[in-house]
């Protein structure tokens, strides 16, 4: 479907690609991974033109539909259905046509519409909506309704609705909650068509590909399988390749060791000199340079407190005078609890995180806390709250007056910020750079209790596992709310469900849930519970 011929590509003093090439087969739904910016999203901008390469080809089918998802659909007057239907040019193009079509044009169109299945398109519209998180209501309103976070949905389901023969995806869970993450590795799965998709989602790679392309150093490489097939594959060329180059040094030790003995020896100068063109021959082997991933610093709390942490009786909370969001909260949470909330967007989840972290108050019914809980809170709207013109080192100046100033140029470089970083503006780091800088703070002081929404936007699947790492070290309780999967099932031992605005203990694992959301879906139901925390626009997942 794709050939990338011997492309190479600089921008902004660096050079992203140097001569790569790879092919990828008709129909392949494909991972692109390798660490942040390294280039991936700057390959997608070459293949749509938007960048022009320095040297190579893109080569792709000359009558080719490529679509991508980089922005927001706009907020116009027109409903969220005819927006979507609108995404298939050819049928809303033979639609229009009908109208003012000769009678012998006619049967022409109406048996390309029967061949694209026209008349069903409405219902394949409703039913992607839905697994994105859209309600029936949903369906007439006009998109100005809706807030960015759910125009990204909507561009998401237009792509999809389209079905082009390349469909490009970058980073298409980071705005969608965890049902509408398995949703969509379920729909990929089944796409009909080729699709490259960036992900740091290791469940979704893992389930939903035929391959893994990786970017690494200027180059691309093409492996079948999922994302772990990639990582064992990966892992045994790069033994391989140390095998060779131990090999491969130890013979061109024996060799200089034989020149420098014999090369002045008249008897010996022939073989030395021999021995001189092989070292000159020999082609160094190229090894699997592993970047160091910076862990993340999640300090266990000193002192354990006595249980519970938090005990909820017929409790409930909300927003000034509206009706509470969430009721009928009976729950407790003990101090090593690892508590993964699961729920659709809307649901309740953040006001929950809200009162476990005390910013919100509960309305009625009972709450009892130990008193000198510590809590940290990282939320998903921190990162875009944080002031663009602030720096790592002014931040943590705030955080931590009394240390010194190389204590905190320390405690900064553990984070993953080193010196030439420590000054930069926010606005001039990474999203991971941020995401990292502002975990690690939150966890700083050893609280009792870390409550996380949505940790891992940012990240990459390292930094991921770094993280998962960290949490599964940490001997306080936490409460997580992401759409990762895989950190989900590996950090939370219990499931509680935010639904039908109430938060109860789910029975089951992340396996019988994504039965239930996909169950669900496809009797073309709602989740439960799907009352908006606030009233007014759509929040962003």
């Amino acid at each position: 479907m794709i050939q990338i011929e011997d492309l190479t590509f600089s921008a902004w003093g660096r050079r992203f690609f140097d001569r790569a090439s790879v092919a990828v087969p008709p129909g392949t739904k494909v991972g692109l991974v390798g660490r942040n910016g390294v280039g991936k999203s700057t390959l997608f901008k070459i293949i749509l033109g938007t960048f022009q390469p320095d040297g190579g080809a893109i080569l792709l089918p000359r009558t080719a539909r490529v679509a991508s998802v980089d922005q927001e659909h706009p907020a116009t007057p027109i409903s969220l259905i005819e927006t979507i239907l609108a995404a298939d040019t050819e049928r809303e193009a033979l639609n229009r046509e009908l109208e003012t079509a000769e009678p012998e044009r006619m049967g022409e169109i109406y048996g390309r519409l029967i061949e694209i299945d026209a008349d069903r398109a409405p219902a394949r519209a409703g039913e992607i909506l839905a697994g994105l998180g859209f309600s029936v209501a949903d369906l007439e309103r006009p998109m100005a309704e809706f807030s960015g976070g759910w125009r990204m949905r909507v561009a998401l389901a237009a792509a999809l609705f389209a079905e082009p023969d390349m469909l490009l995806l970058d980073e298409p869970t980071n705005y969608l909650d965890l049902e509408g993450a398995l949703w969509l590795e379920a729909r990929l799965k089944r796409y009909p068509h080729s699709a490259l998709i960036i992900s740091h989602d290791r469940e979704l790679l893992n389930n939903s590909v035929d391959a893994i392309l990786h970017v690494a150093g200027g180059k691309l490489e093409l492996y079948t399988g999922g994302y772990d097939d990639f990582e064992k594959r990966r892992a045994e060329k790069a033994r391989l390749q140390a095998s060779t180059k131990q090999k491969q040094d130890a013979e061109r030790a024996h060799l200089q060791s034989f020149v420098d003995r014999f090369k002045a020896s008249a008897s010996k100068a022939a073989q030395a000199q021999s021995r001189m063109k092989r070292l000159a021959k020999m082609e160094p082997v190229a090894t699997t340079i592993e970047e160091h991933v910076a862990p993340f610093h999640l300090p266990s709390p000193k002192r354990p407190l006595a249980p519970p942490l938090m005990h909820l009786t017929d409790a409930s909370v909300g927003y000034g005078d509206d009706a509470p969001t969430l009721r009928d909260l009976n729950l407790t949470l003990d101090i090593d609890d690892r508590i993964g909330l699961l729920g659709v967007n809307g649901a309740g989840k953040s006001t929950f995180a809200k009162m476990a972290a005390g910013a919100l108050a509960i309305r009625d019914g009972r709450m009892v806390r130990e008193g000198r809980v510590q809590v940290g809170w990282f939320h998903q709207h921190q990162i875009e709250a944080m002031d663009p013109k602030d720096t790592p080192l002014a931040i943590i100046r705030r955080e931590r007056p009394d240390d010194s100033e190389s204590a905190r140029r320390a405690k900064l470089a553990s984070f993953g910020l080193p010196f030439d970083k420590q000054e930069t503006t926010v606005d001039a780091l990474s999203g991971g750079e941020r995401a990292r800088l502002l975990l690690n703070l939150v966890a700083m002081q050893a609280p009792h209790l870390l409550i996380l929404d949505e940790p891992t936007n940012h990240l990459d699947i390292d930094s991921r596992r770094a993280l998962l790492d960290a949490l599964n070290d940490y001997g306080g309780a936490v409460i997580l709310i992401t759409h990762d999967r895989s950190l989900m099932e590996l950090v939370a031992d219990r499931l509680w469900l935010a639904a039908d605005n109430t938060v109860k203990p789910f029975a089951g694992d992340m396996d019988d849930y994504a039965k239930f959301v996909l169950d669900r879906t496809r009797a073309g139901q709602r989740a439960p519970g799907q009352g908006r925390e606030k009233k007014g626009k759509r929040r962003a997942a």
